[in-house]
């Protein structure tokens, strides 16, 4: 009853689809694909089927067929085919979780036929392992045979699946990708989000495997715990733990991971790394990276009067509400501001005086982190609230015209990270893409699971403003935090780090604390 094959005269969209698989359908990891399958004798179809697997994600996917029996508004029986699309339906052990969505699709064998679509998208669980439509076609029109559905008895369904990788089920993040994740502890996925940037910036990594730790008491040194946290995440098959760092910093309650936001826990630890790095060979290292400078100033209209003030800069804060892009932003960050009337600038010996007021970039640094800045106060609510407005950024942008001065070297930058955070001000979920080599391939970080994607996901996915985008596993989800790279800087940055860059002293220390915990670990379970 029961085989899989193809439908006549299908688009050419589909014909590209399905070229695609062919090439790629050994790889089961794979994040899309598209299948068909073909029932055969319709007609005597009683019970519900099942197409052969498609592997997406590790995970099978199947469609299911079946005859529904539904109510129509005025109360008459109505035969209807249901179609679903089925997840990892043999598997009975609770707890995983896997995010689809795609297109359920019944071909017509007409040439001028129009094939029948519906749209899907579902968090699939083990209870809720197949979606879809109970009512996906009246018998009446499935038969109809103007509508070309039925040709020999048989009817041929083709479905597109994209997928996230899974969770609580078996994902080689190592295998598929060549990276592993951090363990989440309960509330620190933006910490671990964050990590992995720093992981990635690869100078920064082989800076701190420098810093002299000998003597330091591993609990409380934090520069010694994210020397392990970059050590297991570079040699390790496994997901790594990261709850000795947090107790480093003194965080050993639920509340105190709470009580930070990304900016602020990037600037406590750049800052213990700067303290910790100085009157070492990488004295200077987190300056060098991170740091830019700028001009705040206020100029007098009516007299020769301007005061300037240079300020450095770890980070830029750019405005969200109210602009369309990056580049909106930035104008708003050193657009003027007029001191007139009641707030004029007191101007000493001239008296109080109208005057400019702003701020002009001189020298941006050769990494750039940018926060977004979708989280602001609303007087109304007296409260916290997320903008999720649609905000465009882009894969390189060029910021020449914000700085005083033209720049020997272009200030050309090349994004390298995207931190995204999904819910609202009370709570919600942050994963991070990064592009690791600067070569435009994406990978999605997500606590303990990592993954490829493409650059549209990395990207575009994350502008924010579409609350009901079916792509998005989450509600509200958009970039809060973008990391670039100047484009010049990208070789020195990325530079390889191997194990030759590790100091034979930390190796050593790092291998017998690993010989430690494993022995610990063995006796406890020789004691159960």
């Amino acid at each position: 009853m029961l085989e899989t094959g193809s439908a006549e005269n299908t688009t050419a969209d589909t014909l590209q689809a399905n070229a695609e698989l062919t090439k790629d359908d050994e790889d089961n990891s794979r994040p899309d694909a598209t299948f068909r399958y073909t029932v055969q004798n319709i007609s005597q179809l009683r019970e519900q089927v099942l197409s052969p697997p498609c592997y997406v994600r590790c995970l099978p996917w199947k469609i299911l067929v079946l005859i529904r029996n539904t109510t129509t508004p005025d109360r008459q029986q109505q035969k209807a085919l249901g179609i679903f699309l089925q997840c990892n339906g043999d598997c009975d052990s609770p707890g995983w979780s896997c995010y689809g969505l795609g297109e359920l699709k019944l071909l017509s064998h007409k040439p001028d036929g129009e094939h029948l679509c519906r749209k899907l998208h579902h968090m699939y669980h083990c209870k809720e392992d197949d979606w879809g439509f109970a009512h996906f076609i009246s018998w009446k029109n499935l038969i109809d045979p103007d509508n070309g559905f039925v040709k020999d008895d048989s009817i041929v369904i083709e479905a597109h699946v994209v997928a996230e990788a899974p969770h609580g089920v078996s994902w080689d993040s190592k295998k598929h990708t060549g990276y592993i994740g951090l363990k989440n502890q309960g509330a620190t996925c933006y910490m671990n989000s964050l990590l992995q940037t720093l992981f990635f910036t690869n100078v920064l990594r082989k800076a701190v495997y420098k810093i002299p730790t000998v003597g330091d008491d591993s609990s409380r040194s934090v520069a010694f715990a994210l020397q392990r946290v970059f050590y297991d995440l570079q040699f390790s098959d496994k997901t790594v733990a990261t709850k000795k760092l947090t107790k480093s910093f003194g965080w050993e309650t639920l509340d105190s991971f709470m009580q930070h936001d990304v900016q602020e826990f990037l600037r406590v630890l750049l800052d213990k790394l700067e303290n910790k790095m100085k009157g070492t060979v990488v004295e200077g290292t987190v300056p060098k990276l991170f740091e830019g400078k700028m001009t705040s100033f206020i100029k007098c209209k009516n007299v020769n009067c301007t005061s300037t003030r240079v300020e450095t800069f770890y980070d830029i804060q750019l405005s969200v509400k109210g602009k369309n892009n990056i580049y909106e932003s930035f104008k708003d960050y050193i657009s003027t501001e007029l001191l007139e009337g009641e707030n004029k600038y007191d101007a000493g010996e001239h008296g109080l005086q109208e005057a400019e007021k702003g701020v002009r970039f001189d020298v941006f640094p050769p990494i750039l982190h940018l926060h977004l800045m979708r989280f602001q106060y609303d007087p109304q609510s007296d409260t916290s609230v997320k903008f999720n407005d649609r905000f465009e950024f882009y894969e390189e942008v060029n910021l020449d015209q914000y700085l005083q001065e033209t720049p020997k070297i272009p200030a050309h930058y090349t994004l390298h990270a995207v931190l995204v955070h999904s819910g609202d001000n009370h709570g919600g979920h942050y994963v991070v893409f990064i592009n690791p080599k600067g070569d435009g391939k994406w990978c999605k970080f997500d606590d303990d699971v990592v993954s490829r994607c493409s650059k549209q996901e990395a990207i575009e996915y994350n502008f924010g403003g579409k609350e009901d985008a079916p792509y998005l596993a989450r509600r509200a989800t958009s970039a809060y935090m973008l990391i670039y790279i100047q484009t010049s800087q990208l070789k020195y940055v990325l530079q390889d780090v191997t194990q030759n860059d590790i100091p034979n002293d930390l190796c050593e220390r790092i291998t017998e604390e690993m010989r430690y915990e494993m022995a610990i670990a063995g006796s406890k379970f020789k004691g159960r």
